[in-house]
């Protein structure tokens, strides 16, 4: 199997979050791309390729915002998969590389948020909501996850106070991110306290929306060095969508069926990781996920949680940046959150949250929900 051990990652940017902004998507994207040229002192015509995911660049997509942001990649994907964007991102770019189709390839998602693109965005997002779900009062997420959540408990015995324990760490990891737009403390007691949104989830179980944007370039290793910018391997990667439709309910995802090749190309198990970095758009994933990966057994994930210490100086470090769930969901940016968190982790840039001699990590992605189940996967492996 072809691996990707001459490519890296490098310059991870974050165009900070905001609660609402008047700023269109383009804005937050052409922030990003701004910010990697800063911290890579390329210069804009260095960058012939071109990652790109939002929902609310619409009516645009990413050949137009080439044209706005004066680009001419010969390399471009479009990718508006959500959850799953930045691991994808990832690995298409580092093919591109090895191929020659590309030398620099910008990896970018960000979206806004105003007083009402998360409605408009409920109401378009699928053809599904738009004509099965959302005309009955039911288009957001909060409904779908939680008819995940009830069928995870009901099956494997989880309760809220299990959820709680993983959103009360990832606050604590939240209070050394200056980025995160939730950084106030948060007990077990607050959480379970919290008003119900969608039985049985409450409000510290679901996302905050925002605007924001994230990114990363991918190059040659030889490249980055002599820019003299730190560069992450890439162990491993896979992607997967729509992973056992047959399932009633969403209690598994395409990291299943794939994470023995993602082992093996990475060369190391789940033992060797340092640090992890799960899609949190909601608890349970973040559970189904650590299970999926083989971290734990097939619903052990509640168990699991109540074992180790999740925060960034614990026993095992999860979502050292506080995760969207305390720093925000930025729309697609939410699909790289982790992935430029654990960059920064590996090149050990990470602050006040740095997890001590860190050196693998692993990070997943998910997204696409429709209805009953999200229908994108993936995850990757990095080395520092």
């Amino acid at each position: 199997m072809q691996d990707y051990r001459d490519i890296v990652a490098c310059v991870p940017v974050t165009v900070p979050y905001a609660r609402r902004s008047e700023h269109g998507a383009a804005w937050f994207l052409a922030r990003a791309l701004a910010a990697l040229l800063d911290g890579s002192g390329l210069n804009k015509a260095a960058i012939d390729g071109l990652c790109l995911s939002s929902f609310t660049l619409a009516p645009d997509t990413a050949v137009a915002f080439t044209q706005h942001a004066g680009m001419s990649p010969r390399f471009l994907e479009f990718l508006p998969i959500g959850g799953a964007c930045g691991v994808v991102a990832l690995r298409r770019a580092a093919r591109a590389v090895q191929a020659g189709d590309a030398d620099v390839v910008a990896c970018i998602a960000g979206d806004t948020a105003n007083a009402t693109s998360f409605r408009d965005l409920l109401a378009q997002f699928s053809r599904f909501s738009r004509e099965a779900v959302y005309p009955y009062g039911a288009g957001g997420p909060n409904a779908s996850f939680a008819l995940i959540t009830a069928a995870y408990m009901q099956r494997h015995g989880a309760t809220r106070a299990d959820f709680g324990r993983l959103c009360v760490a990832q606050r604590a990891n939240a209070a050394h991110n200056p980025a995160a737009l939730l950084r106030a403390p948060l007990s077990l007691d607050d959480y379970l306290a919290a008003r119900p949104i969608a039985e049985p989830l409450h409000l510290y179980d679901c996302v905050m929306p925002c605007a924001g944007a994230d990114g990363f370039l991918v190059m040659h290793r030889a490249r980055a060095a002599a820019l003299g910018l730190r560069g992450v391997r890439i162990l491993a990667a896979i992607e997967r969508y729509n992973a056992f439709p047959d399932d009633p309910v969403q209690l598994r995802g395409g990291w299943a069926m794939d994470r023995d090749a993602l082992w093996a190309q990475a060369g190391i198990g789940p033992a060797a990781i340092d640090l992890v970095q799960t899609y949190d758009d909601y608890p349970v994933i973040s559970l189904l996920q650590l299970e999926d990966l083989g971290f734990c057994g097939k619903g052990e994930g509640a168990a699991f949680v109540r074992q180790h210490d999740l925060t960034f100086a614990g026993s095992f470090p999860h979502n050292t940046g506080g995760g969207q769930l305390s720093a925000g969901q930025a729309g697609a940016a939410g699909g790289m959150l982790g992935l430029v968190e654990a960059l920064r982790q590996l090149a050990g840039t990470a602050g006040a949250r740095q997890v001590a001699r860190a050196r693998h990590a692993l990070v997943s992605g998910f997204g696409m929900i429709n209805y009953d189940r999200g229908l994108a996967s993936a995850a990757c492996v990095l080395a520092a």
